[in-house]
């Protein structure tokens, strides 16, 4: 998912640091539609442009402690959350900074986007068998043309964690679920709500000086604490309501 929104990565370092050593940092992101209808199991709910590049371009992770680049598209699994099957892979662009960051400290770090099954095989067959990774514009298209948008969607968010604590090998993992609402009267979708929430909680964090005003920050640097009771990162929150717009986060 590239939008504002980067919530995964405030909670991936916020469980990081609760380990006296790291083995592996997992993140699982995916903008999905909640009642998909074609082969591909997928609507259009953000920037098509985004979605092209995050499949094309090569992703950072850390494998067995190195820093290295790995294809979009692959290393596809799946797993199970609340009764659904999805799949994941290799996508660009999620993990920002924290690569440089957890250099040196963990093992494995890796970045995959959520998505229905079925949905990785086809698009590879478009970009890397049909050649389309070198023809953008007639996908993009394609694309739009022939996926509706929907306002029916679903942020997940899956990270998991694991490392060493006190001498023993522990893991940590959180799953959340983040649906579209109703916000003034109007339907606002999952997207939406998650990248206009966080860029606004940062900002308030940035003007109350909880953010330093100048110098470069990372945005694993801002506590995931002052996020979550923030008035705008209170969206991300489970399974509360979230007063004034009767918005309730599915946990």
């Amino acid at each position: 998912m590239r939008s504002g929104a980067r919530f995964h990565l405030y909670l991936a370092s916020d469980l990081a640091r609760k380990f006296d050593s790291l083995d592996s940092v997992r993140l699982r992101v995916g903008a999905l539609p909640q009642f998909p209808s074609n082969a591909l199991n997928y609507n259009l709910t953000w920037s098509t442009d985004g979605v092209i590049n995050e499949y094309i371009q090569p992703c950072e992770a850390v494998v067995n402690g190195e820093l290295i680049e790995v294809p979009a598209l692959e290393e596809r699994e799946e797993f199970s959350l609340d009764g659904v099957t999805y799949e994941a892979f290799n996508t660009s662009g999620g993990l920002g900074t924290l690569c440089e960051t957890l250099k040196g400290k963990v093992n494995t770090l890796n970045y995959r986007t959520i998505r229905y099954p079925g949905h990785a095989a086809i698009m590879k067959a478009l970009l890397q068998d049909l050649g389309l990774r070198h023809r953008r514009e007639v996908l993009k298209d394609i694309l739009e043309n022939a996926l509706p948008t929907t306002l029916q969607d679903v942020v997940i968010v899956f990270v998991t964690v694991s490392g060493r604590r006190s001498g023993r090998l522990i893991q940590e993992t959180y799953a959340n679920k983040i649906y579209s609402t109703q916000i003034g009267g109007r339907t606002t979708s999952a997207i939406q709500v998650t990248t206009a929430s966080s860029i606004c909680a940062v900002l308030d964090l940035l003007a109350d000086g909880n953010i330093p005003a100048s110098g470069f920050v990372r945005q694993e640097d801002i506590a995931l604490d002052a996020f979550l009771r923030n008035r705008f990162g209170l969206y991300y929150r489970q399974g509360e309501p979230v007063k004034g717009h009767g918005v309730t986060i599915a946990a």
